[in-house]
């Protein structure tokens, strides 16, 4: 990753557009006040809602093989069993 280039506080009020555009296009910028840096201006990360059922077979091949006794072991010793129903008459 190279290095975010530097635009003052004036700069960001001046060209807020321009520089707005290309944070949305994915580009950073350190944010600097008389000469020193005070912030990162960085766009936000967007979760993909969708994975094709191609790529969630292929993402699972190479996932680690679950022992599912151990998995249940592990699961009933987190497990409070003496849970009380507090609804019970």
């Amino acid at each position: 990753m190279g290095v975010q280039p530097e635009i003052s506080q004036r700069d960001l009020r001046m060209r807020s557009r321009e520089i707005m555009d290309a944070v949305e296009r994915g580009q950073s910028f350190t944010v600097t006040r008389d000469g020193h840096e005070i912030g990162e201006l960085v766009p936000l990360r967007r979760r993909r809602r969708f994975v094709s059922r191609a790529e969630f077979a292929e993402t699972s091949r190479s996932a680690p093989a679950v022992d599912l006794a151990a998995f249940r072991a592990d699961q009933d010793a987190a497990y409070d069993q003496d849970t009380v129903d507090p609804y019970a008459g």
